[in-house]
């Protein structure tokens, strides 16, 4: 998002004035009226992959998060647009890139399950969780280290899935909330035997 998001309403559409206080390379700090928020710069904006195995497992990647100065386990995701190139990128080619460079696996093709705000209250910024089914391994994964990535990868058996984040817990890792709406999807899907 090169430009602050403009406010549209099915009632009364709300007239203000967006103001740029900063601009980095990679965010933007905004303020309307009273709110600050932050957007993305050159993105538009972020997609998750709910990757799971033939063998029932879900794929997990841990990385060090530099703002929570701790180590987070959470869902491949990264950035839509924001490959050399990549400025037309869809969310899903961006799922599957992202799903591979992080966690070395691939699929057929990515299924959109959700899309939302990452977090309405701070940022403008929309995210696209995608299932990939009977994902498999086709690489290393461990990300870009010339991004400055170093990413382990979990792959973890469905049904051990909540023992295996409350034990990276209990170890002072952080979990990303978005793992628990991808098991809410694994277990409800229509289609529960492919991905059960």
């Amino acid at each position: 998002m090169s430009e602050p998001p403009t406010k549209t309403s099915i009632e009364t559409p709300i007239e203000t004035s967006v103001e740029t206080l900063y601009r980095g390379d990679f965010l933007a700090l905004y303020r309307d009226g009273r709110w600050e928020y932050v957007g993305r710069v050159n993105a538009r904006g972020a997609a998750f992959v709910l990757a799971l195995t033939p063998n029932h497992e879900i794929v997990l990647v841990e990385q060090y998060r530099v703002p929570l100065q701790a180590n987070c386990i959470e869902l491949p995701a990264g950035i839509v647009g924001d490959a050399a190139g990549g400025a037309d990128e869809s969310a899903a080619v961006a799922a599957m890139r992202e799903l591979e460079e992080e966690a070395g696996y691939t699929g057929d093709r990515a299924e959109l399950l959700l899309r939302g705000p990452s977090s309405p209250g701070m940022s403008s910024e929309m995210i696209d969780l995608y299932l990939v089914r009977d994902a498999r391994r086709v690489g290393p994964g461990g990300g870009a280290p010339e991004e400055g990535e170093d990413i382990t990868v979990h792959v973890v058996p469905l049904a051990e899935t909540h023992g295996f984040l409350q034990a990276q817990s209990a170890a002072g890792k952080r979990i990303e909330p978005r793992i628990y709406a991808g098991l809410w999807f694994a277990e409800h899907l229509p289609d529960r035997q492919s991905v059960r």
